[in-house]
């Protein structure tokens, strides 16, 4: 087991960096993964860490000792990958709607590729034939519940082929020739109910007949975390036990025993990672009293955008009384974090704390108002690292080029 960060410490974190800061546990990614790997160890299973969660090199380079493979979505998340000390062999390409020039890339950097459309797949096949063997992804048509915008396996996603375009399939894989060594599926984040993880390995093993050389089914990921105290987390044991019984029918039927892989993002980083911020203003109004703080949704975009719920605690005045108050950012939008929310008595210049936000947080962060994103700080073994810095003017203008324009008389 890990011990919590106090909020004493997390306030010398905000003293000592400053405000934003994002501040990740080391030893809590560490839990989530060996809860993992306990869950699925009666089966020959690879966790595939999905980094475009969290793709700080230093964070790469922890789960990569850890034993954890990589599951990249852009060709510049394999080359910071590869950069972070994953070989080729550990690294699964899952681009979408990419142009082609990507995966030509990616072959020569000699990665698992996952192809997910028929014109790339049949393009691919006619350059490379049998020589450069690929996974396919494949669009189940499920509807995995809760949120629509993380949902990928529904009908009108623009993720995988469709499950009813495998003759299609078959038609390339037989002219071209191509070696198809994976079948892959991801229904989407957040997933409650295991049986949806079991209803897309039943789809696969459909599928897998129809291929002969497949060493691995890759299921995805989307085990969902707790972000309210009264939430619950896909139950990992329990889909753990029943796919190896479901492995194990299927593999008879087969012929040959096949690996199952997994993408964890969300799942291993979440609830590892924190946002510090700091109190500007308190300001009251006839409706409500709002919470003014030094960052907005150009920090942490999730509360807008996916109308994502993050606990938040006052860790400068962890035992004061509750109010109620509405907490806004500081840029020049809409950029409410949360309406309503009780929290111990907040005062300007108490540091507040965003749970459950060390992934798709810095991440998706951006330099709206030429604001400059967060540093990031992390902790092992009671230790703070900085490991990246704040962003200063000069690297937010460092891109730029000055010309001299002239207004011309007509």
């Amino acid at each position: 087991m890990f011990k919590k960060l106090k909020s004493e410490e997390l306030v010398t974190i905000a003293e000592e960096y400053g405000t934003p800061v994002y501040v990740y546990h080391a030893e809590k990614i560490s839990f989530q993964y060996r809860k993992l790997q306990q869950a699925f160890s009666g089966h020959p299973t690879r966790l595939f860490y999905a980094c475009k969660a969290l793709t700080n090199i230093n964070v790469l380079r922890y789960i990569k000792n850890l034993g954890a493979s990589l599951d990249c979505v852009s060709i510049n998340e394999v080359k910071i990958g590869l950069m972070a000390g994953f070989s080729p062999e550990q690294i699964l390409f899952t681009p979408n709607c990419v142009g082609f020039e990507e995966i030509l890339e990616a072959v020569g950097l000699r990665v698992h590729i996952n192809i997910d459309n028929i014109s790339t797949l049949e393009r691919f096949g006619n350059q490379f034939g049998d020589t450069c063997p690929v996974c396919i992804r494949i669009n189940p048509h499920i509807d995995a519940g809760g949120n629509y915008k993380i949902s990928t396996g529904h009908i009108d996603s623009k993720f995988g082929i469709s499950i009813h375009q495998i003759r299609h399939i078959e038609r390339i894989v037989k002219t071209t020739g191509l070696h198809v060594q994976g079948l892959h599926m991801h229904t989407g984040s957040e997933i409650k109910d295991i049986n949806v993880f079991l209803q897309s390995l039943e789809i696969l093993f459909s599928i897998a007949g129809h291929f002969t050389e497949l060493k691995f089914l890759d299921l995805g990921s989307g085990f969902k975390v707790p972000y309210k105290k009264t939430d619950f987390e896909t139950d990992v044991i329990g889909l753990g036990n029943r796919l190896t019984e479901a492995m194990a029918g299927f593999e008879k039927e087969y012929g040959k025993p096949l690996e199952i892989w997994f993408e964890p993002g969300k799942y291993l980083v979440s609830e590892a990672g924190s946002l510090i911020v700091k109190v500007n203003v308190v300001k009251q109004t006839t409706a409500t009293v709002f919470v003014g703080v030094n960052s907005g949704f150009n920090h942490l975009i999730r509360p807008m955008f996916y109308d994502a719920y993050h606990e938040i605690t006052n860790i400068s005045n962890p035992s004061g009384p509750e109010r109620i108050y509405t907490v806004v950012g500081n840029i020049c939008e809409t950029d409410t974090f949360a309406w309503d929310r009780v929290l111990n008595e907040v005062r300007e210049d108490d540091y507040l704390l965003f749970h459950n936000a060390g992934a798709y947080g810095f991440e998706m962060s951006s330099n709206f108002n030429s604001r400059f994103r967060p540093a990031e700080v992390m902790v092992e073994a009671g230790k703070a690292r900085l490991i990246r810095k704040r962003e200063t003017i000069d690297e937010l203008l460092g891109r730029q080029i000055t010309c001299d324009f002239h207004s011309i008389d007509t």
